[in-house]
Parts: structure tokens; sequence; C-alpha cells
């Protein structure tokens, strides 16, 4: 009855594709072709159209097929948008995603599941409005922890006596739904988000795709699991003190914890409200790009959110040449005896090197020490701020290691928070030297995993060893990416943080991305490869990833010419040789150091040779203000066809110069060694 009850249900969307010849799309047939039972679906199809005819038998064979890989599809960004190209329409593959989820039955994933009819008027709805470039999202398949609003489905946080009905969504939710993503449940966690296990919840224990017996990872477990499993495309989690991080390393998955206030924590319940982010699992960097870029923007409502940065853009560009890596002492990393796990961060920092850094040695003592302060009883007394009276009411509503961590909050007097935050300031002081000598930082996502049972055993002193290289993040304002590294021999997940100053998201994406494609891993426990990187949402090589504006040069500024000097000390660096499209001309303008003036033309152009550079943006003003006139910083435009910032000459003064265009650049001339003419150099 029931597989009756879902054939009719896609059978109406089969007969939308009814064409004059009789045949169809065969999204039903092949329903009934994955339950294994290929003669009711030739009958029906007989049936509704009351004589054979050759398209029912192209449109049966056809659906057999399709139906299968639309069970098979991976959820990835990048292969839905394709085979919605394709023409599987959204309501089709929310289908599917529901016969996914039972098929796979009671995991501990979710606490509260949309209605499967509710799910396909969402996806109805859109296909009616139709597919338009201002819902990037538009069709795509998401969960959201249950820490997070959803108006009309309960908010728990884990806790049942906890339970309330929000009216409004939280903001991060109305964007990506605005965006045209599709909701399919709220996930299970860590009741109070409280943990870095996946173990702590009434709901059940969401299990590790990988092997049921270990943790999932917390506390945002169930978003993680529904990510790595292929029930959605990307989830929303939290991340305090490692949330969006851990379970990303457990489940094979991406991790995106972007800097505190991108995501507007309104609608979210806090944990630790000055620390808490909402969080972003996918499968790929790219995606996790997509939804940043659909979800952030600043929000009035969160006492805490920030506006971005100019020049900053949620996806990333092509990876730095010559960036700098750090990496802790080796007496400082920790893998807790796992073996494995230290052998596969060997060999995530040589393929870092392979990707082009520079591994700098740095010293891991302050912000390890910060990460011990957490869930001291000052570190946890926003927790018990955050739950308030409820906690004095209901305590035994809370999880009895929950309630543990959470009342110790009340140990803590006034003078010892402010002596807490006093010392957290300090480290952070302390850390700012370190990143004058980086750009990212390298870590294990984790030391090691835990069986359940194991954890069980000792559930505070192994939650804190899983915290060891996460919960500093958030006390020094900074942003993290969690990318999959390799399975270690007995199958099981380890991933590698990588993480940089505030607002570094699009630097860490591209170099995250960078490092995912070549571990060569599949996507999450899915099976499916990574996506053609030529479909990649990464914007094209010439541009620059915040905290860096891309600068061309064509003079004395590049390499091993005298005015060099000026880029450096401003901490810039060398991406590449680079040209002009085909429409500049160069002229000599003379001086006591005579400079190239670059002039773009209508006519008679050519490419010119330069130099790309990147320039720290805090720089660039610094740097402009020192620019003598004629010359000056404009949009110049590059053989790939992207504009950039770069030197370009007053048409008026190159009028009488010099014409050096048939050489193609400026050290072409110096070569030449050919004199400056009186009339230029009188000027």
């Amino acid at each position: 009855m029931r597989q009756e009850k879902l054939f009719r249900g896609w059978f109406v969307l089969a007969e939308a594709s009814l064409t004059k010849n009789g045949e169809i799309i065969g999204i039903c047939s092949g329903l009934y072709a994955m339950l294994g039972q290929l003669p009711q679906a030739r009958t029906l199809i007989y049936q509704r159209f009351n004589s054979p005819c050759a398209g029912m038998a192209i449109a049966y064979n056809a659906s057999v097929s399709f139906g299968v890989r639309l069970m098979d599809i991976s959820l990835d960004l990048k292969s839905v948008s394709a085979a919605y190209d394709q023409a599987l329409r959204p309501a089709a593959l929310v289908s599917a995603i529901y016969d996914r989820i039972e098929a796979r039955g009671e995991e501990g994933v979710w606490i509260t599941l949309v209605p499967r009819e509710t799910a396909m008027a969402r996806a109805a709805a859109l296909e009616a409005s139709g597919r338009g470039a201002q819902q990037p999202l538009w069709g795509i398949p998401f969960a959201v922890k249950d820490n997070i609003d959803v108006a009309g489905l309960p908010t728990t946080a884990a806790c049942p006596d906890f339970t309330f009905m929000p009216e409004r969504s939280a903001t991060v939710v109305e964007k990506l739904l605005a965006a045209g993503a599709i909701l399919i449940g709220k996930t299970n966690l860590d009741q109070f988000a409280t943990g870095l296990v996946g173990v702590r919840s009434p709901y059940g224990i969401a299990r590790n795709p990988f092997n049921a017996d270990y943790i999932p990872g917390g506390s945002s477990s169930g978003s993680a699991v529904a990510v790595s499993a292929g029930l959605v495309s990307f989830a929303l989690g939290t991340d305090t003190a490692g949330s969006g991080r851990v379970p990303a390393g457990f489940n094979n998955i991406v991790g995106l914890k972007p800097s505190i206030g991108i995501l507007s924590a309104s609608g979210m319940l806090p944990a630790c409200r000055a620390l808490d982010c909402i969080s972003i699992f996918a499968l790929t960097t790219d995606d996790a790009s997509t939804v940043l870029a659909a979800a952030a923007g600043y929000d009035a409502s969160d006492a805490y959110s920030r506006a971005v940065p100019a020049g900053w853009q949620a996806h990333a560009s092509a990876v730095p040449q010559g960036f700098r890596f750090g990496v802790p002492r080796e007496s400082q990393l920790k893998f807790f005896g796992n073996r494995a796990a230290e052998t596969l961060f060997q060999d995530a920092v040589s393929r870092m090197l392979a990707l082009g850094g520079e591994k700098v040695e740095i010293d891991y003592a302050p912000f390890a020490e910060a990460a011990g302060l957490l869930y001291t009883p000052a570190g946890t007394g926003e927790r018990t701020a955050a739950l308030g009276d409820f906690l004095d009411s209901n305590p035994e509503a809370l999880h009895p290691i929950t309630r543990k961590i959470i009342e110790a909050g009340k140990q803590a007097s006034g003078v010892d928070v402010h002596r807490h935050y006093y010392r957290i300031r300090e480290l952070q002081q302390a850390s700012l030297g370190t990143w004058r000598k980086i750009d990212v930082m390298l870590l294990p996502t984790s030391g090691t995993i835990y069986r359940i049972e194991d954890l069980l055993a000792d559930p505070v002193q192994l939650n804190s060893n899983l915290g060891y290289y996460t919960n500093f993040v958030n006390y020094f304002d900074l942003a993290g990416l969690a990318v999959p590294n390799g399975i270690q021999p007995d199958g099981l997940p380890a991933g590698i943080t990588l993480i940089g100053p505030c607002f570094t998201e699009p630097l860490l994406a591209a170099i995250g991305g960078a490092f995912h494609r070549s571990v060569g891993l599949p996507l999450g426990a899915t099976g499916h490869g990574m996506p053609d990187a030529s479909k990649s949402t990464a914007m094209p090589g010439t541009s620059a990833n915040y905290p860096y504006i891309n600068l061309a040069v064509f003079g004395a500024h590049m390499s091993g010419l005298p005015l060099n000097y000026q880029l450096q000390t401003l901490g810039g660096r060398l991406v590449a040789e680079c040209h002009t499209s085909p429409d500049y001309r160069l002229y000599v303008i003379a001086g006591a150091l005579p400079r190239p003036g670059l002039v773009r033309t209508r006519q008679d152009g050519m490419a010119i040779l330069g130099e790309l550079w990147q320039l720290p943006i805090a720089a660039f003003g610094t740097f402009v203000a020192g620019i003598p006139v004629p010359l000056g910083i404009g949009d110049v435009k590059m053989e790939d066809g992207q504009m950039v910032k770069g030197f370009l000459c007053e048409a008026i003064a190159a009028a009488d110069a010099p014409d050096i265009t048939s050489l193609g650049g400026w050290r072409a001339w110096l070569k030449a060694a050919q004199p400056v003419p009186a009339l230029a150099a009188s000027r």
C-alpha cells in the first residue's frame, strides 16, 4: 500500500511530462524499478495510456535507469545543480531523500522531520516560481540543528522539557529559505550544545556512518551525519568550542566555523553567547562558501553581529603562492595514543608543502592554555547564564553530564569571571605575534576519536581531549575550516583544520578546498567522488582572498627593480607574472626615476607584461597615498578578462611621451637601454 501511494505521487509528476506521442520521463516507473517491482511499473503505464506504443517502452526502460540514478545522486551542490539542468525536479529529489531517510530507519539523526507533504509542497512551489539567479540554493535540501529556531517546528535543544514553538525562524534560516533551499528537518545534538561527543541526548546517538561503535562528534552530531550520509546537501550547526569542526572530522565532511558575527545568531539558543557561531556542514568547501554567501549579513537584532569589511567575499579564489602555515612544535602536538592520526597529520603537512605552502613552527602554548580554560567554572558561567531559571527549576530535566558541566558555573564568582577573561585577553595578546609570521594555522581537527563505550566511561576527560585543538578559536576571534585529511587503517576518517584571523574565510576556503581535492577521498560516507574542479564556484585565479587585494604593477615596483621594496615592506607578496588584455599602450614617463605609463586605448593596443602582487588591504591606502602624479591606481583589464587594481597613467601625460608598446613591457625597455628623450625629461 505504501509503495502504491509513493508511486501515485511520483506518477503525477511524470504525467506533467507527457508528450504528444505518449512518451514520459519515467520517474514513476523508476520508483517501482528501485523497489524491484518492474511488472507493476509496466502494468500501470499501460493502464494509464490504454494502449502500448514505442514511446512507453522507451519511457519504461529509461525510467528504470533514471530511478536508480536518482536514488544514488550525490547531493553536493554541483551535482544537484547539474541534475536540475538535465530536467530533474526538486519534488522528485525531495521524495528520494525521504525514501533514503526511511530506508536508514531510526538512527538518532533527527529530532523533528518536516512532514514529507510539506517539503513536497515547498518543492512544488519552487518549481512553479522557476529557477532564478536570486536563489542560489534553489531546490537544495538542508537541515538545521535543533537549537536553531524554525517557525512551526519545535525547538528542543535535545531537552524535551525545554521544548517551545518559535513564531519566527532564525535570521539565517530565513535567508536560506529565501535563497531557495528546502528544509528537511531538525537534527540531534549534545543537549544544550554542551559537548564535542554527540552522545548526550535523550533522542539517541546519531550513528557514525563509518562505524556505529564510534562517536559521531558533537555537539552538532545529527547535522554532520545527515550531510555525510547523503540525506541533505548541507546543514547548520553551531560552534562554541568546536561543535562545527569535530563532527566534520569524524564524518569526512567540511565544517566551516565563520568569524563571530558573520552569520546572525538571532533565533539561536545560546550556549556561550559571546562565543557562539552558527556553523555550516557541507560536502565540499565550495558548497560551504556558497551557503555562507547566501546566509551572511549584518543583523541589528543580534548584539554580536558584525558587518564584513570591504573586500571580503565568501567565495575563494586561487591558492596564494608561498602561503605560510603554522604548525605547533612537535612537543606540543597531542594524539592521545593514536599513531594513525599522527601519521595522517604528518601527511597533511607534506600535502600543504606540495600545495606551495611554507611550514613555520609556532609556539602553541597560549592557544593550548586558552583551550583549557573553557570548561573551568568561570568559563562555564555563560552556559549557566544562558539557561537561567530553567536550570534552577528543572535540574532533573538535564542529561547528568550536561547538568554537571553547566551547574559548575555557579561556583565562579564575578571576580573569578573577570579574572578569567583578563587571562584570555593576555593569552590572545601573546598569540598576536604568531599571526605576523603565518597566514593560516594547520592543526588536527582532533587528536583522536573514541568508542562510544569508552567515552561514556570517562565522559569529561575524553571530551576535554577532543577540545585541545578547538576550544581557543572563538576566544581569540578566529575563523576555522575543517576538511577531510584521510582514512585511518581502521576505516575511520581524520581531518585537519585551518585557522586564520577573523574574516579570513575566503583564504581558508582557497587553501582548504585545494587540500581537500588533493586528498582524493569520497564525499562523506556517500561513496561519491569530488565534483569536477572546473565547475568550482571558486573565483578565477586572478582574484584575491581577503585580507589581500590584487595589484598589477608594470614598472619599478616589479621584482628586483628600485621600488619593489615598497610592496615588500607593506607585506606584499608576488603571485605571478601577468599580462593585460591587448587593449593597452605603454609609455615612458620621465623623471629622476623613469616610470611606465600604462594607458588603455580603443585601438592598436597590445598585451603588456607585468607582475601580479597581493597586498594586505589594510596597507593598500598607505601604498596608494605615495603614488606621484601622473600615475594612479585604477582598474586594469587582464588577459583573462578580469579587472584588477593596477597602475595607470593620465592620458595627457602620455601624449608626448616615448611609446614603447612594441617592446611588450618595462623590462624589455630597460634591457634595450633606450635613453629618455629630452622633451619627455623636461616635463
